[in-house]
């Protein structure tokens, strides 16, 4: 007999039946998601523009049970195909920065409302669409305004459809702790952006995907937007020195005004690995927390009965390769420095 969670007796995955088309399941968010619905007994189509580099995802699941195909989100015909014959959608897609012909508007709004209207298409109103707290149409930051622009596009097209909108999202393969870490471990100073006065509310990868499975369930309801935030506010500083502490390194935090920061990003995105943008920087104006509205209109995750997870309990399980002698610094206690 299977448990709730698709596997059997035996340990093996019992698959329900059901097929899910995920794009961008190869990604930080996506693998986790694409491993919730596996365990859920998910068949799991993941949809990449790159499929030869997403075979980890394959192993997340039982033999055959998860199948990376080819799909862009600018070409219409090949985001058709990735959902044909699937039960439920699931859209990850979203960049950090702009890279050639990966722009936000192309992604984030154009790429958003192509899936959805390829889902309406094939019929299917199971479809769940992963956004970002912030998103606002009236942003300065392009990447805020087509995260709105995409939610607005998906809201229209499957109006059934259930949006996510998750603050920071920290896990083992993160663009935020890991690059700070790493920053931390060449340099003697990190930057304060804006002072480092910016809340976020960091919120742990495996608990975004719990939600976006849920979702697919049918648990969660439809149309409704959901806020994702972790159990604490903390200001980018506070960020930094929880980080800091974890990887045992003692570092000058700097605090760089917008202004100065803003003339910084505007060389640094022009190099390879785009440390800083200008739009990130204008992103950090404004604080990435939960609002009251959701907090009182249960659209949170304690709303829904999940305890959000703490940073202080999951960023020691993949920062220590930052501190002075990786894994082999964990026996001692943080508090050393």
């Amino acid at each position: 007999m299977a448990s709730a969670s698709g596997t059997s007796a035996n340990g093996a995955t019992a698959l329900n039946g059901k097929l899910v088309t995920v794009f961008g399941g190869s990604g930080f968010i996506g693998r986790h998601v694409v491993r919730a619905l596996a365990r859920r007994g998910y068949r799991v189509r993941v949809a990449v523009r790159r499929p030869d580099l997403a075979e980890h995802v394959q192993p997340l699941g039982a033999v055959g049970q998860i199948m990376p195909v080819q799909a862009n989100l600018r070409h219409r015909w090949s985001v058709d195909r990735a959902v044909e014959g699937a039960d439920a959608v699931v859209n990850l897609v979203g960049i950090l920065a702009e890279s050639g012909q990966q722009t936000f508007d192309s992604v984030q709004a154009f790429g958003a409302r192509a899936v959805a209207e390829a889902a309406r298409a094939a019929g299917i109103s199971n479809v769940v669409h992963i956004s970002a707290l912030g998103a606002d149409p009236d942003s300065p930051s392009v990447y805020a305004r087509t995260k709105a622009m995409g939610e607005a596009a998906v809201r229209e097209t499957v109006p059934e459809a259930v949006i996510l909108r998750p603050s920071i999202v920290f896990g083992p393969e993160d663009d935020f702790f890991n690059r700070f870490a790493a920053m931390a471990r060449l340099s003697p100073a990190l930057p304060l952006i804006g002072g480092g006065e910016t809340k976020f509310q960091p919120v742990f990868v495996g608990d975004v995907a719990e939600v976006a499975a849920r979702a697919v369930d049918g648990e969660l309801s439809a149309g409704a937007v959901y806020e994702l935030g972790g159990p604490e506010v903390a200001s980018f500083r506070s960020c930094m020195e929880l980080m800091l502490k974890v990887i045992r390194r003692k570092r000058l935090l700097v605090p760089l005004p917008f202004g100065l920061a803003t003339m910084k990003a505007r060389v640094l995105q022009m190099l390879p690995g785009k440390l800083l943008t200008v739009d990130q920087v204008e992103l950090l104006k404004a604080d990435n927390v939960v609002s009251e509205a959701a907090i009182s209109e249960g659209r949170t995750l304690e709303a829904l009965g999940i305890e959000p997870r703490a940073m202080a309990a999951i960023l020691p399980s993949y920062l220590e390769r930052f501190r002075e002698h990786g894994q082999y610094d964990a026996h001692r206690p943080l508090a050393e420095g």
